[in-house]
């Protein structure tokens, strides 16, 4: 890639392969797989300052419930930590009961909670689920979920700075600057805030939580591959346009948003190392072939990671547990294979392992 005469990210690229991945999947027994894991989870919470946050009674409070076109929606606040309430959306289907639950949490261009939960009165959230598949809440209500659509801190009714004319804006950056400083991250926020979520879900009577699983696309990909590494409780995933080798896709595209920086983290693993957390639960990820966001070597930079997280399915004797569909298109949602692989593990068997 062309570099300005002075650019130092030259000087950053030979960092990251002279200090990367300090705590690589190298395990070769199930035995050592269990002492990676548990010391790659501790240090990861460390990382983003999960392990600094507080937790608080949930508190939950259903403030309405709207009937739509074959599902009902509920709008629901839980309180995440002390002073710190997550606004989301339930989407139920309409008949049936112990519903296995989704949590279908959102990236960017979204709305926070809204094209998730596919609603269209704005002009710019309708624009945003066309170009972007961005209703996946509402494809797997359809199929029989209760789907959990959150707002992640920095969007929606959680910008900091609420605008009425950019709803799709959102305030990472301005979070980071409050965090960093205090050992905290937003991955670390957005990572507990889903696992208080669990919490709340396993308190609801309308949910088997046994049959838990987590879908998103792009920091909603990033939301569900830190939620489902750091918690057993998520039986199966999706990860949607973001799976990909750090050093091209973030270092060297370092205008992308500040949420996907974590402090310290390369120095550490890869993506594909933490994408082995989540063996041998199924995890299927989706690639467009066109995704922009896969950096400069495309597909070659994806598959990389997907071999390093092959390897800990293989290590667990679930190979059939990963699947790595690629799409011809951008960054996008895709879903074709996506839900009937929810559907195959969390509806149609058992709960999955989380050996």
């Amino acid at each position: 890639m062309n570099t300005p005469p002075f650019s130092v990210l030259p000087a950053m690229s030979r960092r990251f392969d002279h200090v990367g991945r300090t705590m690589a999947f190298d395990a070769a027994s199930a035995a050592e797989l269990q002492r990676w894991r548990r010391a790659l989870v501790r240090k990861l919470k460390s990382l983003t300052g999960y392990d600094t946050m507080v937790p608080t009674p949930l508190r939950p409070k259903i403030t309405e419930q709207i009937r739509c076109d074959g599902y009902v929606r509920q709008r629901v606040e839980i309180q995440t930590e002390p002073h710190v309430r997550m606004p989301l959306y339930v989407l139920l289907p309409e008949s049936g009961q112990r519903f296995a639950p989704v949590i279908a949490p959102h990236g960017h261009a979204s709305g926070g909670k809204l094209a998730v939960a596919g609603i269209r009165t704005r002009r710019a959230i309708a624009k945003t689920i066309r170009e972007h598949n961005y209703d996946y809440g509402v494809q797997l209500v359809r199929e029989g979920f209760a789907v959990f659509c959150p707002d992640a801190r920095g969007f929606g009714e959680r910008q900091e700075f609420p605008s009425n004319v950019d709803i799709l804006n959102s305030s990472c950056q301005w979070i980071n600057h409050m965090a960093y400083p205090l050992g905290q991250t937003v991955t670390g926020m957005w990572t507990w805030d889903l696992h208080r979520l669990i919490d709340y879900i396993e308190t609801r009577p309308d949910c088997d939580a046994k049959r838990l699983g987590c879908a998103g696309l792009s920091g909603g990909g990033l939301q569900t591959l830190w939620a489902t590494a750091l918690d057993r409780r998520i039986r199966c995933a999706v990860i949607s346009g973001y799976f990909y080798g750090y050093k091209q896709s973030l270092l060297e595209q370092y205008t992308n948003c500040s949420c996907n920086f974590v402090p310290n983290l390369y120095e550490h693993v890869d993506m594909g190392d933490i994408g082995a957390l989540i063996a041998p639960r199924p995890l299927m990820i989706e690639t467009g072939d066109e995704d922009n966001l896969n950096g400069r070597d495309n597909l070659r930079n994806v598959k990389s990671q997907v071999r390093i997280t092959r390897r800990a399915y293989r290590l667990c004797d679930a190979t059939g547990a990963l699947k790595h569909r690629v799409f011809h298109g951008p960054h996008r949602w895709h879903g074709v294979e996506a839900i009937p692989w929810l559907k195959r593990w969390l509806q149609q068997r058992a709960a999955s392992p989380s050996r």
